[in-house]
């Protein structure tokens, strides 16, 4: 990927930052922080399109990434917006799927890389610090399944409610 600059190296200070890394003590870090790839996409770049194949994914330490998904007709409709400390990606490891989405960064960004190769090295050499990030990653997508379960619940009502003034039925 192009870089205008070469991005700074991840700290143990910056990891400890991210939720992903909560609960891993120092010695744990300290090792993540020296095999994490860190690149600094350019305003504008997209850093990967819904339907490709993949087995990585990405935090945000600085910048601000949007998250695009296709609809039926073709359009991208945005769906998220990412900034420091969020990360993305994550689907491709845990699934094995191609990607659900299309990302691109909005802004100068700095993105620490997280394959699943790396994550298989930190179960091999840390089976506590490895359980804790699979343990957060899954507290993550539980709770983005319960915000996406909020917004659907929330549309359909809406479009009943509708539907039923529309046809002038009255509402339970």
């Amino acid at each position: 990927m192009p870089q205008s600059q070469p991005p700074a190296p991840l700290s143990v200070g910056e990891l400890r930052s991210i939720p992903l890394f909560a609960g891993i003590p120092d010695s744990g870090l300290d090792g993540l922080a020296a095999s994490l790839a860190v690149f600094a996409p350019m305003t504008g770049e997209i850093l990967f399109r819904e339907g490709e194949t993949a087995r990585e994914m990405f935090i945000v330490l600085e910048g601000e990434i949007e998250i695009l998904k296709a609809s039926h007709a073709g359009t991208d409709a945005r769906v998220a917006i990412l900034g420091p400390g969020d990360w993305f990606g994550e689907m491709s490891i845990l699934d094995v799927q191609p990607r659900s989405a299309t990302v691109r960064s909005l802004a100068p960004s700095r993105l620490v890389r997280v394959s699943s190769q790396d994550l298989d090295a930190l179960y091999r050499r840390d089976l506590r610090s490895y359980a804790l990030v699979v343990l957060n990653l899954a507290r993550e997508l539980s709770r983005r399944l319960r915000v996406a379960d909020g917004i659907i619940a929330d549309f359909v009502a809406n479009f009943v409610d509708g539907y039923l003034t529309r046809c002038h039925i009255p509402p339970r």
